[in-house]
């Protein structure tokens, strides 16, 4: 007998605009392995207009009735971070599996908290680290294993986004100027692109020295010509030692005017590897864009695109999919089967909270002037090791 699909309700199911409208819905409708049965929003209009367009049997303006219906299964959380925690929350207490998107929560005690209810109600959790699930990704991550690029010796990472460009962003966007939201530059993009580099690699950050910067303290909100202040950090610049020794070098900013994008290069004793982001949504971020992978090895020349052998990346067809709705895809298939038949093919909040944690490292460090030093596999420090030094007048 044909198994049957996982009936999923998503918890911001917009009809108009955001991220489930964009990926989550679509790749959701590409997948025999679901069910769309239920949607959320605020609004009751807007939800069962999100409900005939999605094909779902309920539309719920209430979470938590959401969750407790007894045809959802699984529940997707894509909704803005602050509520990240309480939706979570109420998916665990009504005993279904659920993914959340990242961030996982707004700090590291939030995230460890929500962490401990999932393994106390004995469900699938999932955290939406899509880039680990991107095809480039996991082909780079493959090649590096099978040793095209030979011993790694450094890492340089260039990410840039179009966000608040000129100083100017959407309203609905204004809360991730606010850095107690957890959702801004450094969170969302660093949080996605620092764990797709140690995820590619197969390696941790055993040093790293960073700092953290607000260059764009006052934006424009675009429908009233309001300003308002941003106090999260919207520069990222990071020194980092993976395990084996490898440099790491990384920069992170938005505002990005022309030519935003992604660039990873990682150099070896035996050649390079090259993942950039390329397409209409190339200054999206690395788990939005469309990805080439770029190779040479010896004496070749650089900057030569590796086709994909055969049919490789090709279990979930990305027939009538852009690049985020294919990674967004991929992603739940792998859920589906961890739901299905066990295993861990998906990021956990355990995962989730790894990350949150390396983020916490990152503002330490930055907060600090110091260098943190840890071996692989440990926690990151909590405190300073060293005493700040006073400056001389």
């Amino acid at each position: 007998m044909a198994t049957e699909p996982i009936r999923i309700g998503v918890v911001g199911a917009s009809p108009d605009r955001g991220w489930a409208a964009d990926a989550h819905l679509p790749a959701l409708q590409h997948l025999p392995q679901y069910k769309i049965t239920a949607v959320g929003t605020r609004r009751a209009d807007s939800a069962h207009r999100a409900a005939r367009r999605y094909g779902a049997t309920h539309a719920f303006t209430d979470p938590r009735s959401l969750a407790a219906h007894p045809d959802v299964e699984l529940v997707a959380i894509v909704v803005k971070v602050p509520d990240h925690a309480r939706l979570v929350e109420a998916a665990l207490a009504a005993g279904k599996h659920v993914l959340c998107e990242w961030p996982l929560a707004r700090t590291t005690e939030e995230a460890a908290q929500l962490t401990a209810a999932a393994h106390g109600a004995g469900v699938v959790n999932a955290v939406g680290l899509q880039a680990r699930h991107t095809p480039t990704v996991v082909r780079a991550r493959e090649l590096i294993r099978q040793g095209y690029v030979g011993r790694v010796t450094s890492v340089t990472v260039y990410s840039t986004r179009g966000v608040a460009a000129g100083g100017r962003l959407p309203a609905a966007f204004a809360y991730t100027l606010d850095s107690t939201n957890g959702a801004g530059t450094f969170e969302v993009a660093g949080g996605h692109t620092l764990d797709a580099v140690q995820y590619l690699l197969g390696r941790e950050m055993t040093g790293l020295s960073a700092a953290l910067s607000v260059q764009h303290p006052r934006i424009t909100l675009d429908e009233d010509a309001r300003q308002t202040g941003a106090t999260s950090p919207d520069h990222v610049a990071l020194h980092a030692t993976l395990e084996g020794g490898a440099a790491l070098v990384v920069h992170i900013h938005d505002a990005k005017n022309s030519g935003a994008g992604t660039r990873i290069e990682i150099s070896g004793t035996q050649g390079e590897l090259a993942i950039v982001s390329t397409g209409p949504r190339s200054g999206s971020g690395l788990q939005i864009s469309e990805l080439a992978l770029l190779g040479a090895q010896g004496t070749e020349p650089s900057g030569q695109e590796l086709p994909f052998p055969g049919s490789w990346g090709t279990a979930v067809p990305a027939d009538g999919l852009d690049a985020a709705q294919h990674t967004m895809a991929v992603q739940y298939a792998a859920l589906a089967a961890d739901i299905r038949e066990g295993g861990s093919r998906v990021p956990r909040f355990a995962d989730g909270i790894e990350l949150h944690r390396l983020l916490d490292a990152v503002r330490l460090s930055s907060a600090t002037g110091c260098r943190l030093e840890r071996r692989a596999g440990e926690r990151w420090p909590v405190s300073s090791p060293w005493p700040r030094r006073r400056r001389s007048r």
